[in-house]
Order: structure tokens, then C-alpha cells, then sequence
């Protein structure tokens, strides 16, 4: 007798498919045996930890046997200290992305709608359909979200829209008149996620800063990451902010030390280390001019970003692209899973990185 696993899984379950990462550097050199790889695929911070991280992590490696501190006490303190709000707001997970997931199975079941946009992030679909709720996907405008189209799309079924602003696969970005207008559209009892994966780069006059729009607007929730500018990826770890309300619910439904030990101690580091904030920031901005006019020189458009990352459109060969810049030992990101089958994104690297992979690229698209 055997166990049909298939028909024992939820509804929503049953039609996913698992996200995909980029491909790790150790496994693209199991593949094809080369070495030398650089990966511009992941939109990690390429400078690699601070100083003062690495000392956080040493000095709590002697108690590696103990469990970490469930409350996340001292990281909830220094956020909140830097972000001018109260702990009981904060919520601690797993990355922003199991935040997200919190946020979802606790305020939203089958008979929710979530809103998400044309090419929004990856997971906002995954969460929705993993508890059995209804996408709405909105049409985007100028590769970004379009506001009006996601107002119109309320219902009375609507319990989250998520919005990332800068947005992640584009890189466009909302500013603060627009986002202010739109929540002021949204019902009270709609949540609104404002993903700020990376708020940090964003250097933008009228960029809005979702933490400061929450006195207004209680049915906002914003979510931030470590992983991100602060060059923590690998420790998983981000966080969101709330009304003490939700924040309280979402805390019931987050489960015990989802925050290791290590995370923590090198978040609380990282927060205050404003030299490394700023040379990260310094690093990509310069990288995204390199990026942008060597597209230029190749005459290949591209959509303008506010992250760590940019998307290039290379043309109906985008997948062959992305396989042949494999064998030149740089991984990149194809988007086609974003409704983008004409775009590569990449991630800013390091100077030297950057020009690697410019030439890949002039390589590639003269072999193709």
C-alpha cells in the first residue's frame, strides 16, 4: 500500500511550483568544472560583511548551545530606537520573506483576495496561493505598479495588497504623493504590505519612507531586511513594522526562535555601522551608472532601477543569454517567471565585476 502524497496536499499547494534561486556559485561549478565564477544574480551586497559583524558573531559563538532569545529583545531595541517607534511594533523573521508569509496566514484564508502587480515579487503569488486565497494580479504601468489599477481592484473579498517599492524585479519605484493618495484610497480594514527590501539605496527626493506614513495610515505594514544593504543574506533575517495590534497577532502565528542567535547579534551590529552603509550605497550607485551606459554602448534597453540590481532586455533570446553567460562564469538572473522573457536581471557587483560582466555580455551577444 502506498501513500498518494499528492492528493493529501491542500488545494493551493497542489498547483505551486517551488521558487527558484539563483544559481549558487558551487553548483554552476559542479556543472561545467570551471572556476573563477562571479554570481550577479541574488542582489546581495557584493563588499562581503563588515568588521564589526564579524566581531558580533565571534563574541556569541561560545554559547552556540543555547537557544537564541525568542523575543529578539536586543535587536527590538535598537530598531526601535533607530526607527523612532516602540518594540511592540516590530516583528522579527526569517528574512522579510517569512514576514510576509506571516502577515499572509495570519490575515488572510480561502475566501481572501490578495492584490499584488504584473511583475511584482515572486513570492507574493506563492504565499497567496500556498493558504488557498484569490489572485488579483493588476496591470502594470511602465514596468512598475499602477495605483489606480490596484484601487480599482478592491473588493469586499480584499484583505492584503502587497506593494514593494523600489520593486523587485524592475526597480521602478513609487513616490510619496502617489503612495500617500493610494492609501488614503484603501478601506481601513485592507492591509497594505509596502515591501522595503531596499529602501536603504534608494536615493530619490520623493521617495517615501513607509515607517513615517504609519501615523496616518494603521492599516499599513512595512518590511525590511538585513539581507539586503546590510549584507546579511546568509543569515536570514528581516523584520517588519506595524501598529502594536498587528504586530501582536502577528506574533502569535510566528513561531518560536525563528532568529538565530548569530542573526541577531550581527543585525544589531550592522545597524549602527554607517561607514559601511554608505560606502555599500556609494558602491552601487556607481554600478548602476557602469551598468546603465555599457548597455548604452551595446544599444540594449533597460529599465531604470533605485536598487542594488538592474533588468536588461536582450531580446527573444534572453534564456540562450543567460546559458551562455553560464559558460563564461557569470550567473545572472533570467526573469521570465516575471511575465519578462526578454530581460536578464543583474545584480550590482564590485567594479571589477561589473566590467566582467560587460564583456561577457559584448562576448555573448556577437556569439549568439
Amino acid at each position: 500500500m502506498t501513500t498518494d502524497a499528492f492528493e493529501l496536499a491542500n488545494q493551493g499547494v497542489k498547483g505551486l511550483q517551488p521558487y527558484v534561486p539563483g544559481k549558487p556559485i558551487e553548483e554552476l561549478e559542479r556543472e561545467l568544472g570551471i572556476s573563477n565564477i562571479i554570481k550577479l544574480a541574488g542582489n546581495e551586497n557584493p563588499l562581503g560583511p563588515s568588521d564589526s559583524v564579524i566581531k558580533a558573531i565571534e563574541a556569541v559563538t561560545k554559547d552556540l548551545t543555547r537557544y537564541p532569545d525568542g523575543s529578539c529583545y536586543k535587536l527590538k531595541m535598537a530598531l526601535a530606537e533607530k526607527l523612532a517607534v516602540s518594540p511592540e511594533q516590530i516583528t522579527i523573521g526569517n528574512g522579510s520573506n517569512e514576514v510576509l508569509e506571516i502577515i499572509a496566514h495570519t490575515f488572510a484564508d480561502s475566501n481572501s483576495e490578495i492584490i499584488f502587480s504584473e511583475h511584482g515579487f515572486a513570492v507574493y503569488p506563492l504565499l497567496t496561493q500556498s493558504i488557498g486565497a484569490q489572485m488579483v494580479v493588476t496591470r502594470a504601468r511602465n514596468w512598475g505598479h499602477d495605483l489606480d489599477e490596484m484601487a480599482n481592484a478592491i473588493t469586499e473579498k480584499t484583505k492584503i495588497i502587497f506593494i514593494a517599492n523600489p520593486n523587485n524585479p524592475t526597480g521602478t519605484w513609487l513616490s510619496k504623493g502617489e503612495l500617500k493618495a493610494f492609501l488614503k484610497s484603501v478601506p481601513e480594514n485592507v492591509l497594505v504590505v509596502l515591501d522595503e527590501a531596499y529602501f536603504e539605496y534608494v536615493d530619490q527626493e520623493n521617495y517615501p519612507n513607509g515607517v513615517k506614513l504609519m501615523k496616518k495610515f494603521p492599516n499599513l505594514i512595512v518590511t525590511r531586511t538585513f539581507s539586503k544593504i546590510y549584507g546579511l543574506a546568509a543569515l536570514r533575517i528581516g523584520y517588519s513594522v506595524s501598529s502594536p495590534d498587528i504586530a501582536e497577532l502577528m506574533n502569535r502565528v510566528r513561531q518560536p526562535f525563528n532568529s538565530n542567535a548569530l542573526a541577531q547579534a550581527a543585525a544589531i551590529a550592522a545597524i549602527d555601522d554607517q561607514t559601511y552603509i554608505e560606502t555599500s550605497r556609494d558602491l552601487n550607485s556607481k554600478g548602476l551608472v557602469k551598468l546603465e551606459t555599457g548597455f548604452q554602448t551595446l544599444e540594449l534597453n533597460y529599465i531604470p532601477s533605485v536598487g542594488n540590481f538592474i533588468s536588461v532586455e536582450v531580446g527573444p533570446q534572453a534564456d540562450l543569454i543567460f546559458k551562455e553567460l553560464l559558460q563564461e562564469g557569470v550567473i545572472v538572473r533570467p526573469v521570465a517567471n516575471y511575465n519578462m522573457p526578454e530581460f536578464l536581471r543583474v545584480s550590482v557587483g564590485t567594479e571589477e565585476e561589473n566590467n566582467r560582466f560587460l564583456a561577457a555580455l559584448e562576448t555573448v551577444l556577437n556569439r549568439v
